[in-house]
């Protein structure tokens, strides 16, 4: 498998504003922000698609949503709201096959699934 351009982020081969970083997952600002606060949160393991994660991921995908939300924590907006997204091939508007998460808030959301 070739690397995602996360994973040239998380080698440090593309810069990037890096908001938290540890042993597994590393976690970015959105070059294409939709609100204020448009944060990835990536594993550090390249699983194109939550299709590919297995029980083995099971510990990690959870550190993931904890990590959404310690990020949403120390961005200010976890009393006010927000959200995380997870897509999921094409139909789903996944571009980049290595799975991450999107946080995204700072503003009134509204749903507009399309």
């Amino acid at each position: 498998m070739s690397d995602s351009i996360f994973t040239k982020i998380i080698k440090r081969e593309i810069p990037s504003e890096i908001v938290f970083e540890d042993d597994e997952i590393i976690a970015f600002n959105d070059i294409a922000p939709k609100a204020p606060i448009h944060i990835l949160i990536v594993p550090k393991k390249q699983i194109p698609t939550l299709n590919n994660a297995t029980e083995n991921d099971a510990e990690l995908l959870g550190k993931l949503l904890l990590t959404c939300s310690k990020i949403a924590k120390m961005k200010g907006i976890d009393e006010r709201g927000y959200r995380v997204v997870i897509n999921c091939n094409e139909e789903a508007c996944q571009t980049v096959f290595h799975i991450h998460f999107h946080l995204i808030g700072g503003k009134q959301l509204g749903w507009s699934p399309d």
